[in-house]
C-alpha cells in the first residue's frame, strides 16, 4: 500500500531581538506547531552603549538554545541606513520630529526581513509586537494589542495588506506581566530583562551628543512671541515643541514666575520661539494637517466620521474628524485642544480597536481662540 507522504509543518520566521518578547513569541509559535527558525537582525553597525548589537545577539541565542530552535543572523545595515537613518536626518535638518521606529517597520521588518524570510521558504514572519491581526473574507484589519499599556499599533500603522497577511503577533492578546510569567516558567534567561526605550542607535548617549557626528549645530536666538531675545539656543533640532527642559533661560525674563516651553522652531531665521506657562494658547491646536497618509484597509474613513487618533505613542485616544481629505493629504479637528503637536511624527486614527491608518504630521493650525 502506498503511504501517503508525511506533512510538514507550516513554516514560521520569528524575528529574535534578544529581549523577552520575541523570545516568548518564538516559544508560543513552536508550541502550537509551527516549524519555527528564529534570525536575529543587525541594522546597526555601531556599538554604542545601551545598543550593542553583539549583546543583544547573545541574549538571542542563548534564548534560542533554551528554546531548540536555530538562530541565524542576517545583516539590514546598509538597507537601514537607506530607507530609515537618511531619513531620520533628513527631518531633523529640516526641523521636524520623526519617528524612525514608523518607517523600520514598514522599510526592514516588515519589507526586507520579510523578503528574506520568504525566500527561506517561510509562509509567515513573527515578531514580538503588542498588536493583533483579524482576517475577514481575505481582508486584514489591524488591532490593538489587549495590553494597553503595552499596545505597539501606533508604530504598526504603516502596513499594508501583504504584510499583514504574513505577520503573526502572538502576544497580542497577553499581557506584558503574563509574558514574563511565561518566560520565567520556561527558563528563559532574558525573562526579565529591561525593556529597550528609546531608538536604539542612539543608546543611552545624550541625543545632542549622537546627532552632533551627523548633522552641524547652528546656535541662535531664543525669542518670545513679542520678539525679545531671552537666550541662545545650541541648533534647533535639538528641541521638541512642548519641551520645557534645557532651555537654559535664565531668571529676569517674563512677567511670571512661570516655566518656558517651546512653542516653534523657525528654520528660516534659525530661531526658537517660547512661551511661559503649559496652558499657554500658543502651545495648543484643535487643528492640524498631515501627508504622506496611508490607510490600512482599501477605503479612508468618510469625512465627518467620529473617530479617534494619536499624535503621539501611549497617548489616550483622542476623539476627531477627518475634515478634508484627498490621496495624500488631510485635515483633522480634535475635540479638545491638543498640546504640541509636533510636525514629523505620526497621526493614527483607531475606530475602536482598529487602527485605520495615519500620516505625518505637516504642520498644527494655532488659534486664538483654543481654551485649555
Amino acid at each position: 500500500m502506498r503511504r501517503e507522504p508525511r506533512k510538514l509543518k507550516p513554516k514560521v520566521v520569528v524575528g529574535m531581538s534578544g529581549g523577552v518578547d520575541s523570545a516568548v513569541a518564538a516559544l508560543l509559535l513552536r508550541e502550537t506547531g509551527w516549524d519555527v527558525q528564529c534570525i536575529f537582525m543587525k541594522n546597526w553597525e555601531e556599538n554604542s552603549p545601551g545598543c550593542s548589537s553583539e549583546e543583544d545577539y547573545l541574549d538571542a541565542l542563548q534564548a534560542a538554545e533554551v528554546l531548540g530552535l536555530p538562530l541565524h543572523s542576517v545583516n539590514f545595515s546598509q538597507e537601514y541606513w537607506d530607507r530609515v537613518f537618511t531619513y531620520f536626518l533628513d527631518e531633523y535638518q529640516a526641523g521636524r520630529t520623526p519617528n524612525p521606529d514608523v518607517l523600520c517597520n514598514r522599510e526592514i521588518k516588515f519589507k526586507v526581513f520579510l523578503d528574506f524570510a520568504l525566500k527561506l521558504g517561510a509562509e509567515k514572519i513573527a515578531t514580538g509586537h503588542y498588536a493583533r491581526i483579524h482576517e475577514h473574507d481575505g481582508h486584514y484589519s489591524l488591532l490593538k494589542g489587549v495590553d494597553a499599556s503595552k499596545d505597539q499599533s501606533y508604530f504598526l500603522y504603516l502596513l499594508g495588506q501583504n504584510a499583514l497577511s504574513k505577520a503573526i503577533f502572538p502576544l497580542g492578546e497577553l499581557t506584558k506581566a503574563k509574558v514574563r510569567a511565561i518566560a520565567e516558567e520556561a527558563g528563559l534567561p532574558n525573562a526579565h530583562r529591561k525593556d529597550s526605550t528609546g531608538i536604539c542607535f542612539i543608546g543611552e548617549r545624550k541625543f545632542r551628543d549622537f546627532l552632533e557626528n551627523y548633522l552641524p549645530a547652528q546656535p541662535g536666538d531664543i525669542l518670545t512671541q513679542e520678539g525679545t531675545v531671552v537666550g541662545r539656543h545650541k541648533g534647533l533640532m535639538y528641541y521638541t515643541l512642548g519641551q520645557r527642559q534645557g532651555l537654559g533661560i535664565g531668571g529676569g525674563h517674563g512677567a511670571e514666575e512661570l516655566p518656558w516651553y517651546v512653542a516653534e522652531k523657525r528654520i528660516a531665521d534659525n530661531t526658537l520661539v517660547v512661551v511661559q506657562g503649559q496652558k499657554n494658547p500658543a502651545l495648543y491646536s484643535q487643528d492640524l494637517t498631515a501627508d504622506e497618509v496611508h490607510w490600512i484597509g482599501h477605503q479612508p474613513p468618510e469625512p465627518g466620521l467620529r473617530i479617534t487618533a494619536k499624535i503621539r505613542y501611549r497617548q489616550p485616544d483622542q476623539p476627531c474628524q477627518i475634515t478634508e481629505i484627498t490621496d495624500n493629504r488631510l485635515k483633522v479637528s480634535f475635540e479638545q485642544p491638543q498640546f504640541a503637536v509636533a510636525p514629523g511624527q505620526s497621526v493614527v486614527f483607531y475606530d475602536r480597536e482598529a487602527c485605520l491608518g495615519g500620516a505625518i504630521i505637516e504642520r498644527a493650525i494655532i488659534t486664538e481662540s483654543v481654551k485649555v
